[in-house]
């Protein structure tokens, strides 16, 4: 049966309309972005297959363009437009946190860390740069593979917070296993950035590591 013969409240974008996009399964959603389905099923149904052939929906959004079009109903066109649409997504959060303090916006900053850094598939460390009132001045990817206190050097975070003249600053990294749950090089590795970035007279906030949930804070839980 074609989506068009649906009851109006159960079509995806009817009901993206009316009660929000939250209120759609991931299945949903793909939908709407895949517009059309393939002979034989619907523009849900091929969503379905795919979120069932990738695993979830993260790793659909993480694939490669390789991986990515070997899929039915998928191929460069869809690529490139789901790179357009994750990269709006990440300019509009990064646009949102430039307007308000880190401080009062600790949302704004978890989703901004999220479509950030959910989808790498390997540990990837950076700094958002803050200045006096907490405002991003910006972020950078500092580091990429194992993260530990000795893949991570604190001069370079130090040369990169004096380079924007940074008041402030939040640490971040992810866990690609998708547990956000600190290990002990983690807290090892932030009482060091903490020290060492003391002496040049800028703060460390916090420590967010971002896995499938929502991103951890070490500050919240204590450790920082």
């Amino acid at each position: 049966m074609s989506i068009r013969d649906w009851p109006a409240a159960e079509r995806p974008r009817e009901k993206l309309l009316a009660q929000g996009a939250a209120a759609l399964t991931d299945a949903e959603l793909l939908a709407i972005f895949l517009r059309t389905g393939v002979a034989g099923q619907s523009a849900v149904d091929l969503a379905r297959h795919l979120l069932g052939d990738f695993g979830s929906l993260r790793a659909l959004l993480q694939a490669d363009l390789s991986s990515f079009s070997q899929r039915l109903g998928l191929g460069p066109a869809k690529f490139a437009q789901l790179q357009a649409v994750l990269e709006m997504a990440r300019r509009h959060l990064a646009e949102q946190l430039r307007r308000d303090s880190a401080l009062e916006s600790p949302q704004a900053v978890r989703d901004y860390l999220k479509a950030l850094l959910r989808h790498e598939p390997h540990e990837v460390f950076g700094c958002l740069f803050l200045d006096a009132k907490h405002r991003v001045l910006a972020f950078e990817a500092l580091f990429h593979g194992s993260i530990d206190s000795a893949s991570v050097y604190p001069r370079q975070v130090v040369k990169r917070a004096l380079a924007h003249n940074a008041a402030a600053l939040i640490l971040t990294h992810n866990h690609p296993s998708g547990v956000a749950e600190p290990s002990q090089a983690d807290r090892v590795l932030t009482r060091r950035l903490k020290e060492t970035l003391e002496l040049v007279d800028v703060r460390v906030l916090d420590h967010f590591i971002v896995g499938d949930g929502e991103p951890l804070s070490m500050a919240e839980y204590g450790w920082l």
